[in-house]
This record gives structure tokens, sequence and C-alpha cells, in this order.
């Protein structure tokens, strides 16, 4: 079977309304610090049933026009402020699309898509040297020929993260059915540390603060590896055992989250895939930390945040249950407390030149807080499948833990690992994670 994808057309598309003219939108001081990385989602839809090729695209493209009167940061461009940082001037200049076909059915494809062949789905462009001309999101429509369609949508990290891009989606999804968006965009700045909330001899949480100021003096490797992605779907019961397995020493515990519990599987099982016999290999975890910062839930920006997980000194055979509590640890100290710590440090040290947050240690994400399933398209035209990617990728890889499709019960979780490629080979082989018995997607 040929699974090429052919580029029908490029094109931009606009808001129904303009937009009030003069409106810009400044970029907080944690937009600023992703602005080298970008994010990739591809959506995979069944067809509905006959009809010509084009038809779904026509539709699509008409329902993102309605959609995007409500997003006009997303439409606008980027320029730069008095001091120098980006903002986005609201121009209605909008967003480009591509419209593509493929070979084949989406069901064929799935059977066979690596991640060379799943990002020809996702357009991306790097940011043009006159930035004012740059679109910062791109769709792709790619109708299969034999029924189907794929969503890719890209963006700069600059802008929003993979929450907001997920919300970006459902939004689209809600006005194609003719409804209202069941969450839309709030654009307004961080909130500012609240008097009642400063605690007397308040003593600055300084690991949160450390480790952003490490991975800005730190300079990244410019050597090229060559990193492949493996997608493994783990289903309720399963990440139930991984929970099981995982609860800490004594019975006194709290129960993990599928996120700890799938993180520290991870972080144990490629700490020995990368050689470490006795401790594990450095991590940073990436939480949404909206909720502890009281945002609203349809605030679009950056929100979510890293941090160094410690597991220090010599862990023993059964480093499971350590590497849970490593994780809890540092999930448990960002409060709202350290993050203001964090805002307030990264405003009064204002770098020029943003690094990235990803470019030494393994990373694990959670995209748990928002579920990409629910973005139906038409009457039961429901995404089969959902990848994620938050590139590029650097130092020891990436990992990305995020719902997986409803039927494989509310604990199921998809596990995207990025890795260069002999130790994605090792991966794939690995008793601990055979254990289980997780479905390989990709």
């Amino acid at each position: 079977m040929v699974t090429t994808v052919s580029i029908i057309c490029k094109r931009t598309v606009v808001s129904t309304k303009p937009v009030q003219p003069g409106k810009s939108f400044p970029l907080s001081v944690l937009d600023r610090y992703m602005e080298n990385n970008h994010i990739r989602m591809v959506y995979y839809y069944q067809s509905l049933g006959e009809g010509e090729l084009g038809e779904l695209t026509k539709k699509f493209r008409e329902t993102l026009s309605h959609m995007l009167t409500h997003f006009p940061i997303v439409t606008g461009r980027l320029i730069r402020d008095d001091k120098g940082h980006w903002k986005v001037k609201c121009n209605d200049a909008g967003v480009r699309m591509v419209e593509a076909k493929a070979k084949g059915s989406v069901e064929d494809w799935l059977r066979s898509v690596d991640r060379e062949k799943e990002l020809k789905l996702v357009y991306w462009e790097d940011m043009l040297h006159k930035s004012y001309y740059w679109s910062t999101f791109y769709v792709q429509l790619t109708e299969f020929e034999e029924g189907g369609l794929a969503i890719g949508l890209s963006c700069v990290h600059l802008l929003s993260d993979s929450t907001c891009a997920t919300r970006f989606i459902k939004a689209w999804a809600d006005i194609s059915l003719g409804n209202k968006m069941t969450v839309p965009p709030i654009c307004h700045p961080l909130p500012p540390r609240r008097p009642v909330n400063r605690k007397p001899n308040h003593h600055p949480y300084t690991d949160l603060i450390d480790h952003y100021k490490s991975s800005i003096e730190k300079p990244i490797s410019t050597k090229e590896e060559r990193y492949t992605t493996i997608s493994l779907c783990f289903s309720g019961p399963m990440v139930q055992a991984c929970i099981s397995k995982a609860q800490p020493i004594g019975p006194s515990g709290p129960t993990p989250t599928p996120f700890e519990a799938l993180a520290g599987l991870f972080w144990v099982t490629l700490s020995k895939i990368k050689g470490l016999r006795n401790g594990l290999v450095d991590m940073s975890i990436c939480l949404d930390v909206r909720k502890v910062l009281g945002l609203d839930y349809g605030f679009f920006g950056n929100c979510m945040l890293y941090n160094k997980v410690h597991a220090e000194g010599n862990l023993g055979e059964n480093k499971f249950p350590q590497a849970i509590k490593a994780i809890r640890d540092v999930v448990a100290k960002m409060d709202t407390e350290g993050i203001m710590d964090l805002i307030e440090w990264l405003e009064n040290n204002d770098i020029n030149s943003p690094t990235m947050m990803n470019g030494h240690d393994l990373v694990c994400a959670s995209l748990e807080g928002v579920d990409p399933y629910l973005a139906v398209f038409q009457d039961k035209f429901k995404p089969i499948r959902v990848s994620y990617y938050i590139e590029p990728v650097l130092g020891e890889g990436q990992v990305l833990i995020f719902q997986a499709p409803p039927q494989e019960g509310p604990l199921s979780r998809v596990v995207m690992v990025t890795l260069k490629e002999k130790e994605a080979i090792k991966l794939c082989e690995d008793d601990l994670i055979s254990q289980f018995s997780p479905t390989i997607l990709m």
C-alpha cells in the first residue's frame, strides 16, 4: 500500500468578523520561555460514509473561519514591544491551512504509521526572518482516498501550550456542530501574587527557580541526533496494575495517580536502557498549573511548568516505589507560592535569549488535563486516535502521557516516548514494560 501524502493547496483562512482595530495581546514571561519550541498534534477520524474527496475539507474550512472569530490571538501576528518582548498584534491575518490527500484508508494508515509518516500530516514552518508575515498556527486537513480524515494542528509554543491547542480543536468541533463553545478562550495576564496569600517570613521555593536557572545557564548540545517515537496504549486495568505495583513502601502512603505511576515506570525503564545500574537518569516533569494558580479553565497561554525530580543515592533493586515517591514529592511542592516565586524571579531576571526547557534531561509531561476525544465534529464524527509532539526533542528524550480513547477505560493512558533510535529498540523489548501488555500504536 502506498501511503504518500500529496498537498493539494495552501491557503489562508481568516475569521468571519473583523477584530477591534488596535487590539494586541502581551505575552507572559512563561510564554517567552517557550519561544524555541512548537507543538504538533494529529487527530484521526473514520469516514462517515460516501462523499466526494474534498467535500469534508470544504465544510471544515468554513467552520474554522467561524471559530477563528473567537481567537484573535491565533489570527494575529508577532511584533516586538518597547522592551523587545513579543506581543500579538490582532490584524486578522488568519491561519495557514494545508489541504492534502493520502492513498488508502485511515485504518490502513494507522496500521503502519511511524513518526516520520505521521509528521507529514501536520504542516509546520519555522519562524520567518520577518515575523510579521509568519503564521503562528497551521492547520492541515488530509482526506484519505478510501475513507477517513486527519486533522493536523501545529503552533508555536510561545502562544499556546498543549492544553490550549487541544481546546482550540474542541472549540472548532463545537462550532461545527452548531453549538456554543464549551470553553471559550480567555486571554489575560498571569495573576499577581495575592497579598493575602503571602506568608510571613516567606522563603522562596528555590528548587523550581534553580531548575530554570540551570536550564538557562547550561549550553544545549548542537550535536545532530536521530530520534524516533513509540506510542503505547495502556488499558485501564493495566494502568491499575501499574498503580498497584507502584505503591510506596509502607501501608500509609497515598495511591499514585496514573501519571505518577506511568512516569515512574518509564523513568526506571529508560534509566536501565540508558545504562544506569543503580541510579536514575536526570529527569524533569512538566505539569499544567492552571488549577493550582486558580486560573479560568479557558485561560489561553502557557501554564506548563518544568521541575527537576531528585532521586539520589543507591536505590537498590526495587527502584519503582522510590521513583514514584520522588515524583510525588516534586508535584506536591509545586504549589501557588512556589509557582509565584518562579514567575517573579523570571520577571526580575529577564532573559532576552530564551533557552529550551527540554534541552538536557529526560522530560516527562502530563497532558492529562484535557480530553482530546471530546472533539466530535458533526454527528458521531469522533477521533479514533490522537498524537502529540512537543518539538524539537533534545537531550535524553521525552515522554508524553495523555488520555486514551474512552473505550479503553477511565484510567487508560497513551504514552508517547521519543528517544534516540537505538534506545527505542530496547524499549520495545523491555521486560518491565511488557508486564503491562501495552498495545503498540506506533
